[in-house]
């Protein structure tokens, strides 16, 4: 049945606010990011962009170890995701395809793992990574992140709805190992699967800030939000600077977005209909 045309316009108009409300934080990150601290706070505040961009940068290289601390993002997220990836997806086929002593219990264990609130893992991961010796590294991040629960689940699921198991009885009849039936026939046809968490671990880890806080000690060490955290202060905070090295951590998020946003689709629905 069709929507009168009343219906429609109230949809557009919800739609309308509601795109204005999700965009409208990004868009004032990005023109506070032109303009010095005073111009922000006046009244009524700038709605345009401004010419302040670069002696913000300018401001924000002194008061950071800028660069380095986008170089540490950077690093920290490749590498929890691929660990993420190959180990989640390793796991998500062992529980997918064969049968051993308390699968069902390991996999429960994932599952309820995914319920926990991550605080309560803070002070004990904590101390494991300080008995190891790794505070102020960013293996700290990366190594304790590396085979999330989610992904876990993920692939599980990716692998026993959307890959054909006569493929895989097939490739054991042809005298392919197990190890080389994962990399030759079910890695290949893991790709949206991958696609997608890989996109959701690296989001996770560039925005990561209370796992940073924990572990890391020295400004040369911070990922971009604590380095961007570290800036303010209750009397003297550079709100431009801080603006401008917001809009830059957004960037890579958005243009990964951009470019990934049908590949993120298809691989939360893939897994629904098996091929």
């Amino acid at each position: 049945m069709a929507a009168k045309p009343h219906g429609r316009w109230i949809a557009a108009l919800l739609l309308g606010a509601g795109l204005l409300i999700l965009v409208a934080p990004f868009y004032f990150t990005f023109v506070f990011a032109t303009h010095e601290r005073a111009q922000i706070f006046s009244a009524p505040p700038p709605l345009w962009f401004g010419a302040q961009f670069l002696g913000n940068l300018e401001l924000l290289t002194e008061r950071l170890p800028f660069w380095r601390n986008v170089g540490m993002s950077i690093y920290v997220g490749l590498m929890t995701t691929a660990l993420n990836l190959l180990l989640c997806s390793l796991a998500g086929f062992a529980f997918a395809v064969y049968e051993f002593r308390f699968k069902r219990g390991l996999f429960a264990c994932v599952v309820g793992s995914m319920m926990l609130p991550s605080f309560l893992n803070m002070i004990p991961g904590y101390l494991v990574v300080d008995a190891l010796g790794w505070i102020d590294q960013p293996r700290a991040l990366y190594i304790p992140a590396a085979a999330g629960a989610l992904g876990i689940f993920m692939m599980r699921q990716y692998i026993a709805s959307a890959i054909p198991f006569e493929l895989l009885d097939a490739a054991r009849m042809d005298g392919c190992s197990e190890l080389r039936i994962f990399r030759s026939v079910v890695l290949p046809l893991l790709g949206p699967a991958l696609g997608t968490l890989g996109l959701i671990t690296f989001i996770a880890s560039w925005n990561n800030f209370v796992g940073p806080l924990v572990v890391l000690r020295s400004v040369e060490q911070y990922t971009l939000p604590l380095a961007l955290r570290s800036m303010q202060s209750p009397n003297n905070t550079e709100w431009g600077a801080l603006m401008a090295g917001s809009a830059i951590a957004m960037l890579p998020l958005l243009l990964a977005f951009v470019f990934f946003a049908k590949r993120l689709v298809a691989g939360l629905t893939a897994g629904a209909v098996r091929g």
